[in-house]
Order: structure tokens, then sequence, then C-alpha cells
């Protein structure tokens, strides 16, 4: 199509007023050449070709013979990544903008006017097919297709466990009115649903031979039990119905591990280095969750590692509580090998390099699992070093050990002091007979204690002569204390029992105490009245 009047394509708000009607539309725009597609084939290859942003073949040989001509012109594209590539092989100045796309617009709306010589029929049927099978195509060449398979697979899995599990039950609780000890010697389900299908009644347990399915002690305890059996009687169409139920748990658990089997090909073919990170099973939950790969390569590592756990999340926040450390990569043997105060941590680094293996196996060309292995052993490393505390390295490769002080053991035995338990005043004086007593045993000490001694008085007759009057009183009353506590005490054996065990608070009451009390308040007085 040629543009006849470029000054209305400025007004890009009004133009959809220019295309109301066909004939309005021919004022603008004219027909410059038409090439009908051959078949559907060759229109959903060009339709394909367009949408992947790529030039066909018929494309080319139209821009080649009839646009060349005009090449001082510009070409209207509707896709830039399309007016890229016409610039690059056929060196075609393209223009695409806001004006480019109204115009487009309005060209579709009019495309039967535009366009002579198609009936509206044809041109119904025409779109019909090319939109189906272009959306028929999307859907056999689509990068998400494998993805469903997990997420079917994984559901299916999960749907089949849950039946199983009330088959199963239901099993045991409907033969055990019948025989009610087979429940506690069997605890395999696979194998009591075999065991009840093969025998039925309990009565034939004891000529019936179950050595394939059961070891000889267990099948001896159980052919014990049935002769002994508190269980009530049942008809045949009773046994016959278990037996049915038995049949359908043994069929579902075969089909069970099949698909199994088949998930886990299935997640090594498409997602080698998250089956090596996380498992099979957890890689194939995480990928149901985010919807397919390529949507859970686009989480960031914080995301993967609450997926599953948006509940408690979204609570936590609304509550203000502390938030989950863990979703469904908690079920990863790696989280389930360490203990409870490190899964917080491992499940942190886990997710950082389950992220990293996610987007290699949904963005990168190679198929290996080489990537996931490294990242794994990193990560056991790392726990190793947590459950160690730190005897290895953190930082590096782990293979040096640590740089640690060697421990010695500084033991200080400390003496009971029992002078800590008088109270009376202590002088200087026999301060230092005290520590000349303990010369023997300690002598620096007592040497230091000295020097201090000599400092304090040399500081003392250094001072001015106003304090001097105060310090003679001071004297004084030291050497009067001095005095009394010279003088000997009543010697008795129960006070020097008391001196040495009792403290002086109880020996105040005593009666030598007392006695002594009297005669040194009689010799003060007569010490004052000697001084008057």
């Amino acid at each position: 199509l040629q543009v006849l009047n470029e000054k209305k394509l400025q007004e890009v708000d009004s133009l959809w007023k220019e295309f109301e009607t066909p004939e309005k539309a021919n004022k603008i725009v004219k027909l410059k050449h038409f090439e009908k597609f051959q078949d559907t084939t060759e229109a959903l290859a060009a339709s394909t070709a367009l949408v992947e942003g790529k030039l066909s073949k018929n494309l080319k040989k139209i821009l080649k013979k009839i646009v060349a001509k005009d090449a001082h012109e510009q070409l209207a594209v509707a896709d830039a990544k399309l007016g890229g590539v016409i610039k690059d092989k056929l060196n075609l100045s393209c223009i695409h903008s806001p004006m480019v796309t109204e115009l487009m617009r309005g060209i579709r709306s009019q495309i039967e006017g535009l366009i002579t010589g198609l009936p509206s029929r044809e041109m119904a049927a025409m779109c019909l097919g090319l939109a189906h099978s272009l959306s028929r195509y999307k859907l056999k060449f689509s990068p998400d297709k494998v993805d469903t398979m997990i997420i079917q697979a994984i559901s299916l899995l999960d749907d089949l466990d849950k039946e199983l599990n009330n088959y199963i039950m239901r099993c045991r609780e409907w033969y055990g009115w019948h025989f009610p000890e087979l429940g506690k010697i069997i605890t395999d389900n696979l194998t009591y649903c075999k065991c009840v299908r093969k025998v039925g009644d309990r009565s034939n347990f004891a000529s019936s031979d179950v050595s394939d399915i059961l070891p000889e002690e267990i099948e001896e305890d159980v052919k014990a039990a049935a002769e002994i059996s508190m269980g009530t009687e049942v008809s045949e169409e009773d046994i016959n119905n278990i037996i049915h139920l038995c049949d359908q748990v043994i069929e579902i658990s075969e089909y069970r591990t099949q698909l199994y089997d088949y998930l886990k090909n299935r997640m090594m073919a498409i997602a080698p280095n998250l089956t090596v990170m996380v498992g099979e099973l957890v890689g194939a939950r995480l990928i149901a969750h985010a919807g397919s790969l390529l949507n859970l390569a686009k989480h960031p590592a914080s995301t993967v590692q609450l997926l599953g756990a948006e509940k408690a999340l979204f609570r936590a926040l609304k509550t203000k509580r502390d938030t989950p450390k863990f979703g469904l990569i908690y079920h990863a043997s790696l989280v389930g090998q360490t203990n409870a105060k490190n899964k917080g941590k491992i499940s942190r680094m886990l997710a950082a390099k389950t992220a990293l293996t996610i987007r290699y196996d949904a963005l990168g060309e190679n198929t290996s699992a080489e990537m996931g292995a490294e990242n794994r052993l990193k990560v056991e490393t790392r726990m190793r070093l947590l459950e160690e505390r730190g005897i290895r390295r953190i930082s590096g490769t782990g293979k040096a050990l640590a740089k640690t002080d060697k421990y010695q053991n500084k033991s200080e035995v400390k003496v009971f002091d029992p002078s800590g338990d008088s109270t009376l005043p202590v002088s200087k004086k026999r301060k230092i007979q005290e520590v000349e007593e303990q010369n023997s045993e300690v002598p620096v000490k007592a040497k230091k204690f000295k020097a201090e001694m000599k400092e304090q008085t040399a500081v003392e007759d250094d001072e001015p002569v106003k304090k001097k009057k105060k310090k003679k009183n001071k004297e004084k009353q030291v050497q009067e204390e001095e005095e009394v506590l010279n003088e000997e005490l009543p010697t008795s054996p129960t006070i020097e029992v008391r001196q040495n065990c009792i403290p002086f608070w109880e020996c105040m009451f005593s009666k030598t105490y007392r006695v002594w009390k009297k005669k040194k308040k009689k010799k003060k007085k007569v010490k004052d009245e000697d001084e008057d």
C-alpha cells in the first residue's frame, strides 16, 4: 500500500476518522501490489517468520522487485525487529512509530475495501484457517510444552499418594475386623495387601505358603497368630470385596512407581542441574508452583527459598512476627541432613545455588549436570563447616585448617582471708607486722608493701604545718588503739576457740568480753584525768 496524503498522518489522534468508510480510506492509501499465497502451509510459514521477526523468501522477493524502485521513500513497518532485519539485508530505510501503528490498525479495519477481487466469505475462512494453524504451530513448538508434562506428572503423583493412603487405611480397617493381629505383625502396606489377596480367610494361613511374600520368621508369627486370633468371622462375599480392594491398591502402587520413573527421566532431560541440587520431586514441585521452568528462572533466590510458604510469609508480615525461612525447598535432602540450628542458613545458600542452576537449565544450551554437581559440593562443604563450628576456614577452598591459638589452662587457687571477718580498726604498724610474719611465704609482696608505707610517710612529712595538728591527734588515737589491742585478753580455751571459729559479733555477748570492755573504759578515764 502507498500513502497518498502524508499530512493527515501527522494527526495521530484523529487518524481513525479517515478510516471510518472504505471511500475515506482509499483517499489516504492506495494498493500498489498484492500477491496471493498458494496454500495454507505457505501462509503459515510466512506468518510464523513475521511473528519471530524473520524475513521470509517471498517477502524478500517482493521487496526487491517493487520497493527497491522507490528506494528514496521510507517503508512503514509494524514490527521494529523486522524493520531492523530489512534494513540490514536490503538496505532500505524503515520507520516504526505510533503513527505507523494507527495506520496499520486503520488498514486492517478496511482491508476488504482496499483489496479488490476477494469475497468476504473467502477472506473470513482464510483468516480462521490461518489462525488455527498458527496457534497449533505455537502449541507444538512451545518451549513450555515439556514443562506441562512435568507439572501434570507431579500433580498426579501427589493425588495417587493420597488415594493410596485412603485405600490402604480402609483395607487395614476392613480386614482388621477379621484378623486384627496381622496389622501389627506386617507393617509394610504393599506386603499386607499382597498377603491378604493371596490367603483371603485367616483359616487358610495354616495351609498356604507365603514364603515368596514374607520372610520365614514373620510367616511363623502370622500362622501362630491366625490360630488364636480374636477377630470375628466374615462371609466369602466380604473376603472377595476386600481382595478386590487389595488388587486396586497393588495396581495403583505399581503405576505410581512407573510414574515416578517417568518423572525422574523427564526431570533429568529438562532440568538436570536442578535435579542434582534438590532432587526430582522438589524440583518438579518448584516448576509446578511457578508455572513453568522459564517462570521459575525469572524468580530471585529469595523467592525460590520461600516458594510454597506464601501464606506463612504474609501472615508473619501482617502480625509483625518472624518470617519463614523455607518453603518447598525444606524437603530437599541437603536441608534435611542439617540440624535445626543451621537449617535456615543452608536453605538460604541452597536457594541461591538452585536459582543459578534453574537459569542455566532454562536459558543455557548445554545439557550436562556438571554445574549442579559443583554447586551441591559447595553447599555440602559449607554445611560441614557449620557443623564443625569453624574448625576449618569458611572462606577459600575449605581444605586448609584454621589457625587457632594453643589453649593454656591458667587456674588460680584463692585462699580465704580471715581478716575480713574482724570489724576492729587495724593500724599501719600492725599491717607491717602481719606482712613481716608472712615474709617467709611471700617476700616480694612484703617488700612492696613496706615501700608503699615509706612513700606514704614521706608524703605526709612534706605536707604543710597546718595539717600537722590534726595528724598528731590522729596519731594519739592510733597509739591508744594499739595499746588497747596489745593488752592481753584473759586466756581461756573458750576465747581461743571463738577467735578462730566464731565471728566477732557473737563474741560481744560473752562474759569475758564484757569484763575486758569495763577494764578498758576505766583505763581510758584515768588517762584523760592525767592529761587534764
